[in-house]
Formats: structure tokens, sequence, C-alpha cells
């Protein structure tokens, strides 16, 4: 309750002694005694108690099979793999991307020392304000060592794990979401003609392509994505990129920040990214953590940079050029021949950045199946081939408008994507299904 009230002072500026701080105070602890003092139905105690034997049920087997229950990336949906082709294919992640490097001890506290020296050298010589300082600063008491770990990606040939650093106590913490709140209005502001933002996004954009008339019967659609963007950032290489971005767009300080100072920041956030993983510390030498708030605005940034040269090429032909983090979208109206051969010249681009491509008129990007079908654009919800049909079950406990956000949101999806009325019946059909799977 303290940190509540902390946060209704400094934030809404209710004072202390305000009476509705008193009332909140009296109905949330009235809410939770009834939460969790009252004694339990016999219903949710016999559901409480068949509930924890099939949870004992499902450790017992995985530790019998030597197995290892992940949750998938992205779909939310979990997955049970055997824990030697786990480790496996995590060793041939570390020795594919060369990016962490063993230690030989523990740098937690060596790390911690080195921020709050920075933290401190910065605030006294002005360079950030108390609150900034404040927003910062790692705590002693609450910082942990992040660790490593895999998740898989079910979607995907094989199976490939993705990397995923528990940075939520790191030393670096602080630094990483005040610049990533930081840079990324920036970033948002200037790059959104070849962002999207999602499917209906594209839709939108893919609309207006077809108006102007430059979608014709030969036209192609282009996917592409860059493999391992967030692990394979060349560290330093981004970071004068991220200075280049602010001075090509007029910045010298931000909120008062002066570039150079926040490219030491940064650094810090890419540099001294320190881990443990299977009982052995590392550090990441290359890229940045896939689960710290900065690296994606950093790897955005990279990626302006990137694609400068495809997007200029494709702009003069009028044709589209979108990306989605590490996913990319074009059209063009060229030959098959010239668009690999422009696609190989982009794999050369940079010896960090390969791409995987799909070439159709035909192609499916997001969560959108786009289609030229003779000069005429269709679009329609694409389901992948490995995407489970799970939706938070009717019989759990989450609150009424949980079940009625899902069926709207499917339904509005649905709405958005569909051309014709048959795609638009066809998806419902099996949104029907779906949900009747779901209870």
């Amino acid at each position: 309750m303290n940190v509540i009230t902390r946060y209704l002072i400094r934030e809404h500026h209710i004072p202390l002694t305000a009476t509705i701080i008193r009332e909140f105070s009296q109905h949330l602890e009235t809410s939770l005694h009834q939460q969790y003092m009252i004694p339990l139905s016999y219903l949710n105690i016999y559901r409480t108690r068949k509930e924890f034997k099939l949870m004992k049920s499902i450790q017992h087997r995985l530790q019998k099979g030597n197995y290892i229950l992940r949750e998938t990336d992205k779909s939310g949906i979990f997955h049970i793999g055997n824990s030697v082709d786990y480790e496996k294919k995590a060793e041939a992640y570390r020795q594919k991307t060369g990016a962490y490097i063993e230690l030989d001890s523990n740098l937690l506290w060596s790390v911690f020392d080195k921020v709050i020296l920075l933290l401190n050298d910065l605030r006294s010589k002005k360079y950030i304000l108390p609150w900034q300082l404040d927003k910062m600063m790692p705590k002693r008491e609450t910082v942990q060592l992040a660790y490593l770990y895999f998740i898989p990606n079910p979607h995907k040939a094989g199976t490939p794990l993705r990397p995923i650093v528990s940075s939520m106590s790191m030393q670096m913490t602080g630094i990483s979401k005040f610049l990533d709140k930081l840079i990324r209005p920036i970033f948002d502001k200037h790059a959104r003609s070849t962002t999207i933002i999602n499917g209906v996004d594209l839709i939108h954009r893919l609309e207006a392509y077809t108006t102007n008339g430059y979608l014709k019967p030969k036209t192609y659609f282009c996917t592409f994505d860059i493999t391992d963007l967030y692990t394979m950032l060349p560290q330093e290489e981004s970071l004068d990129i991220l200075i280049e971005f602010l001075v090509q767009h007029g910045y010298q300080k931000v909120q008062n920040i002066p570039i150079d100072i926040i490219r030491k920041l940064a650094l810090t956030v890419i540099k001294e990214n320190v881990f443990v993983y299977e009982n052995k510390f590392y550090r990441q030498v290359i890229g940045g953590a896939m689960g710290s708030a900065f690296t994606l605005t950093l790897a955005n940034i990279f990626m302006w940079k990137w694609q400068r040269q495809l997007v200029r090429r494709l702009e003069v032909s009028n044709e589209i050029y979108d990306r989605y983090v590490d996913d990319i979208f074009f059209t063009s109206n060229d030959s098959l021949e010239s668009i690999d051969q422009m696609l190989d010249e982009a794999n050369n681009f940079h010896s960090n950045i390969k791409l995987v491509r799909q070439i159709g008129r035909s192609v499916p990007f997001l969560d959108v199946l786009i289609q030229n079908s003779n000069g005429v654009l269709k679009t329609s919800v694409y389901h992948k081939e490995a995407a489970e049909p799970y939706v938070v079950p009717l019989g759990s406990d989450h609150p009424g408008h949980v079940f009625r956000n899902t069926v709207d949101t499917a339904i509005t999806r649905a709405v958005r994507y569909s051309t014709t009325l048959s795609e638009f019946e066809e998806e419902i059909r099996q949104m029907k299904l779906m949900f009747l799977y779901n209870g």
C-alpha cells in the first residue's frame, strides 16, 4: 500500500492526507481480505486439489522423460521438447553467432559499480537531471544477475530456438528503459513512412498503392526476414548509426542530454550485458540482449541505415517498402531475376545481416495473406501452418471482458482483412471451430 500511496502522490499529486487515499486503502484492504482470507468453497477446494495433482503429474513426467516445457515464441502456447535436443540447439546457436564469450567469474557487482560510477559522474557534471538519475540508478537491494534461456519457434522448420535474456532486475535495466523512452518516439516520428505497426496498416498502404494504379497483373509481392537481428547487431557500428540518425534529424541533445552522453549510456547497456547460463557466466559481445527494452529501438535504427539503399531504389519506381522490426515487405514490377539480384545484393550489405526471402503473387506477411489476382488486390487473415487453435478457455477464471474482447478482436480482424464475403465467412467458420474447441 505504501508503494501505491507514493505513486498517487508522485504521479497524480494527491496529498497524503486526502480522503480518497484513506478510502482507497480501506477498499483495497477489504478486497484483499475477501479474496484471500475467506474460506474457499467446496468446489474451489476440489478444483484446486485436482489442478495441483495435475501439475505435479506433469512435473513428474517431464523429469522422468528428460523433457523441457517452454512457452513458444510469440504465440504464447507451450511446447514440450527433449532436453538434450534443446541443449544441442542452444550450443549450435552460440557457436553459429559467436555472440557470447564465457567469463571466469561472476561480474554482477563489478558491472554494478561501473554503472553507479558512470551515472554519478554524469550527474556531477550536470549532463543529467536528478529525476533522470533516479530513473536510471540501479538499486543494490534488488539488482540480480541476468540469466539466459531459449524459447522455441515452432512456426519455422526444425523449431529453432530464440535466446532471451531475463533483464528485469539487471544493472542496466533502468538505463535501457530510459533510453528506450527517450529515443523510440524520435524513431517512430522520423521512420513512419517505412514502418508498419500491424496488418491493417499494411492493407491501407496496399489499397493506396492499388488506387494509384501501381498494382499490375505482373506485380510481385516480396517478403524477407533478417536472421537473428538482435543477436547479430554490430555493437560499435550500431551506436555510430544511432548518433548518425539523431544528427541527421537535427538532434544535438535529447531532453537536454547531449548525444555523446546518450552514446555513453547506450554503450553501457550493450557492452555490459553479463548473465548466467547453465551455471556458467557469459558476456554478450555481438548484438544486444533480447529482453532489454533499448535493444529493439537500437535494432530499428540500425535497420534504418541498412535499408536506405533498398528503399531509395524502390521509391523511384513508386513501390511499397515496409518493415515490422525484422520482417520486411515490398512490391515490385520487375522480373523475378531482377528481384532476386536486388535481394542478393542486399544480402551482402552487411556481413552480419542475412535474409530469408519469399517472392510470389500470393505471400503471407504478419497475420495477413496478400494476393495479386490478375491485378486485383485480395487480402484475408493468415494462420501459420504450425499455429495452434488456442484461446483463453471459457471455463477459466479470467474476467468476462477477456472472453468478449477475444471474440470482438477476432471478428474485427476478419472484417478488416477480408476483401470478399467468402473469405470473411471462411474466417468466421474457423473462429467458431476454434471457440468450440476451447470450450
